[in-house]
């Protein structure tokens, strides 16, 4: 794998193989692993990075590389103890982020008391849309509204504090129309457009989805 931001799904049920296949057809470099051998052989059709491993065997991720590897995303829901045992190892291996897909609310308490960095419920958040929110730096969230609309919630960007909606022209200059304001739990659909923006806004906009890869 080269020096870009790099992925590893552990299993690659149908939630864990949504991600690893979204990551991969946007372009990012994505392990996948799964310690059933069928379900490895027939991943591999799709993924170019794919094996079989028992993921609760720290020599078996030494050798995989999994400590260079930048986000880890466990989608082992029904398996409890192998998804804690491979938290702990990939924390212990210096992984930064680690992602875990729960089955409920004590799941996902013993995941983040394990060190889990995100959890996911599969009813509220798809592997599609995880692999999105993953995949778009400075997007705080990404929903699709139809083929080619996406609505989505972006960071101010450090070079856009003090200015204003107006002074950055974003409609003309990136093709997105921004619909809201939010900060905290407060979102302002009747925003001043000449308001200088700070760090604390979330940006509520609507694009084209081929203009999103041109905002990142």
């Amino acid at each position: 794998m080269s020096s870009k931001k790099s992925y590893a799904v552990f299993g690659l049920g149908r939630y864990g193989r949504a991600v690893a296949e979204e990551l991969t057809e946007n372009g990012a470099e994505v392990l996948a692993i799964d310690i059933d051998e069928a379900i490895v052989n027939s991943a591999a059709e799709i993924l170019p990075y794919c094996k079989c491993a028992d993921v609760t065997d720290i020599e078996a991720l030494r050798q995989l590389g999994i400590a260079d590897i930048d986000t880890v995303v466990i989608a082992m829901g029904s398996s409890l103890e192998a998804g804690v045992m491979a938290v702990m190892l990939c924390k212990e291996l210096g992984v930064n982020t680690v992602v875990v897909k729960c089955a409920s609310e004590v799941h996902r308490q013993i995941m983040e008391k394990m060190g889990a960095d995100k959890t996911v419920f599969p009813e509220y958040d798809s592997g599609i849309r995880l692999a999105k929110n993953l995949l778009s730096s400075g997007f705080v969230d990404l929903i699709d509204i139809s083929d080619n609309v996406s609505l989505m919630e972006l960071e101010v960007k450090p070079e856009w504090e003090g200015k204003s909606i107006l002074d950055l022209n974003i409609r003309k200059n990136h093709s997105v129309n921004i619909v809201a304001i939010a900060r905290g739990d407060t979102i302002d659909v009747n925003f001043d457009p000449a308001v200088p923006l700070d760090k604390s806004m979330k940006l509520i906009a609507v694009a084209d989805k081929k203009n999103i890869v041109k905002l990142k």
